[in-house]
C-alpha cells in the first residue's frame, strides 16, 4: 500500500504522489520558529510532526529536501530588540541557537535548510516587484506595499483554497499592516513596511522606500528560492492555515501564475492538563521547563507522537509519566536483544510482521496509534521468544540466537528510524549544553574563533568538554 495524506487543499486523504517524474524526490517545507522566545510544547508538537512526515517519507524510500525557515524580523521581534537595546542578530541569535538545541534534545533530524529571512530580502524585493507588475499589488500613500485582494479575485483566483470563505460574511476591503489580523477579516496585507521610528536600525532599502518584509512574504521568497516555484508538501499548525498559508498561496501563485504546493499536511491544537495553554493558568511549559522537572527529551517525543496529528491532543505531566513506563518496556527488550546478539549485525526483512503491520499504519495518514499498538505488540511476541529459548549452552546453539537477536534488532531500528525515540542513554545532555554547543558551530561558521573558544571554556566549566569530529560535534561529561 503506498502512502496515504490528509491534503487541506482537497479536503480529503489522497494518495501521495511526488511531482518528480521519477517519484523519488520530494520537496518539503514546514514553518519554522519565530525566535523571539523559547518554543512552548504547542510548537514542539507541530515540529515534531513535521519530523514524522519527513522520516516516514525517507522510510519510504524517498529522497527528502526539508527546508524549514527560521523568522528573525517581524512585529514582535522588533518590539523585544528595542525593549532590550540589543541588535537583531544578537537577540534572534541566542533564541536561534537554542531552537536547534532543542530540536536535537527531541532527536529531530535537523532540516537540510534553515533559511533566515533576513538572508533572503532581495529575494522578497523581487517577488514584490513581480505582484507590482502583475497589478496584485500597490504602494499606499505611506510607503508600504500591500497584496490586493480584490485584484488578485477579479483575474479568476480563488482567495480561500485552504478555508472555505464566505465573503459576505466576512469584513472585506481593509488594509492590515500588522503580520497577524482577525480570522473574520479578509484584508489586504503588507508585502513590505515603510520604515518607522519604532523600527529603530531594522529596515533595509528598497525601490519602494526604507522599511522590512511582511511576514508572509518571507516563507514564500524563501520556499521557492530553495524548493522551486511549486513543491510538494508544507507543513504547519492548524492556526497557520488562516491568513498565514492563505496568503502565501495568493502571492505566489499571484506572482507566477503556477500551482504553489501540492499537498498541504496541517497539525491541530494542544491542550495542557485540558486547557488551553496560558502562562496565567500555570500550564504553559517550554521544552526547558519540563527537562527541569526531570523529564526527558525521549519521554517528551514519545508522548508528543502518542496521538495522531489531526486530532487535539492533551499533554498532561501523567502522560508524561506514562510515555516513561513505555519507553522502558521498549529499552528493556531492546537491551536483551543487543547482549544477545553481541557484533552480529542482522538484515531486516520488510516481509517481517513488525515491518509490515508498522508500515500499513503510518501509510494510513501517519496512523500513529496502531503503529504503536505493532511495536508494543512485537514487544510482547519478542519478550515470550526469550522466555521460550531452552538453555543450550553449545557454541552453534549461541550463534544461531545471536543471529535471530541480531535479527530482531535490525527490525526495531529500520521502524524507529521514522519514530525516532532511539535508545536510553548514560548521561542526558542537558538542552543549555547543546544551546553553548549550537552557538560555538555557529562562531566557527562566522570565523569568530575568539568567542568559540570562549564558549568551549565556558561549557569546561560547567562540566562539559566538547569536540569537533568528521560527524560534528560530540559532547562528553567530565
Amino acid at each position: 500500500m503506498g502512502l496515504k495524506l490528509f491534503n487541506t487543499l482537497s479536503r480529503s486523504v489522497e494518495d501521495f504522489f511526488p511531482l518528480d517524474p521519477a517519484g523519488k524526490k520530494v520537496g518539503m517545507y514546514c514553518c519554522g520558529p519565530t525566535v523571539y522566545d523559547f518554543a512552548h510544547i504547542g510548537n514542539w508538537r507541530t515540529f515534531v510532526f513535521g519530523d514524522l512526515v519527513r522520516r516516514t517519507l525517507e522510510f519510504k524510500g524517498h529522497a527528502v529536501t526539508h527546508v524549514m525557515n527560521i523568522t528573525d524580523v517581524e512585529d514582535k521581534i522588533i518590539k523585544r530588540v528595542r525593549e532590550t537595546k540589543t541588535s537583531l542578530r544578537d537577540f534572534t541569535g541566542q533564541y536561534e541557537a537554542a531552537f536547534l538545541a532543542d530540536l536535537r534534545t527531541l532527536n529531530c533530524l535537523l532540516p537540510h535548510h534553515t533559511p533566515r529571512a533576513t538572508e533572503y530580502i532581495a529575494d522578497i524585493i523581487v517577488l514584490i516587484e513581480k505582484l507590482i507588475a502583475r497589478s496584485l499589488a500597490y504602494q499606499a500613500a505611506d510607503g508600504s506595499v500591500y497584496f490586493s485582494i480584490e485584484k488578485y479575485r477579479g483575474c479568476g483566483c480563488t482567495y480561500g483554497q485552504l478555508l472555505k470563505l464566505n465573503f459576505d460574511e466576512m469584513r472585506a476591503g481593509e488594509r492590515v499592516k500588522s503580520d497577524e489580523y482577525a480570522k473574520e477579516s479578509v484584508a489586504d496585507f503588507a508585502l513590505w513596511k515603510a520604515r518607522v521610528p519604532d523600527d529603530g536600525e531594522v529596515f533595509w532599502p528598497s525601490p519602494f522606500g526604507e522599511g522590512r518584509p511582511g511576514w508572509h512574504i518571507e516563507c514564500s521568497a524563501m520556499s521557492m528560492k530553495i524548493l522551486g516555484p511549486g513543491f510538494d508538501l508544507h507543513l504547519g499548525g492548524e492556526d497557520l492555515i488562516f491568513p498565514h498559508h492563505e496568503d502565501e498561496i495568493a502571492q505566489s501563485e499571484g506572482a507566477t501564475g503556477k500551482p504553489f504546493v501540492k499537498y498541504w499536511l496541517h497539525g491541530a491544537h494542544l491542550l495542557v492538563e485540558g486547557k488551553k495553554m496560558s502562562k496565567s493558568l500555570g500550564n504553559y511549559f517550554t521544552l526547558r521547563d519540563l527537562l527541569a522537572k526531570g523529564f526527558t527529551g525521549r519521554e517528551i517525543r514519545c508522548l508528543l507522537l502518542s496521538a495522531h496529528y489531526r486530532e487535539t491532543f492533551n499533554f498532561t505531566l501523567d502522560g508524561l509519566t506514562g510515555a516513561k513506563s513505555a519507553l522502558a518496556r521498549i529499552d528493556t527488550c531492546v537491551s536483551k536483544l543487543r547482549e544477545l546478539a553481541g557484533e552480529n549485525v542482522g538484515q531486516a526483512q520488510e516481509s517481517d510482521t513488525l515491518i509490515s503491520n508498522f508500515s500499513s499504519a503510518i501509510e494510513e495518514d501517519l496512523n500513529i496509534s496502531r503503529a504503536w499498538a505493532a511495536v508494543f505488540e512485537w514487544v510482547r511476541e519478542t519478550n515470550l521468544w526469550f522466555n521460550s529459548q531452552l538453555p543450550d549452552d553449545t557454541s552453534e546453539a549461541r550463534i544461531t540466537l545471536a543471529k535471530v537477536a541480531a535479527n530482531k534488532l535490525a527490525v526495531w531500528e529500520k521502524v524507529d528510524s521514522v519514530l525516532g525515540i532511539g535508545v536510553k542513554m548514560e548521561v542526558e545532555i542537558p538542552a543549555e549544553i547543546l544551546a553553548f554547543a549550537e552557538a560555538r558551530a555557529e562562531a566557527k561558521k562566522t570565523r569568530d574563533f575568539k568567542k568559540a573558544d570562549a564558549i568551549r571554556e565556558e561549557l569546561k566549566a560547567k562540566g562539559w568538554a566538547i569536540e569537533d569530529s568528521p560527524k560534528g560535534i560530540k559532547l562528553k561529561k567530565l
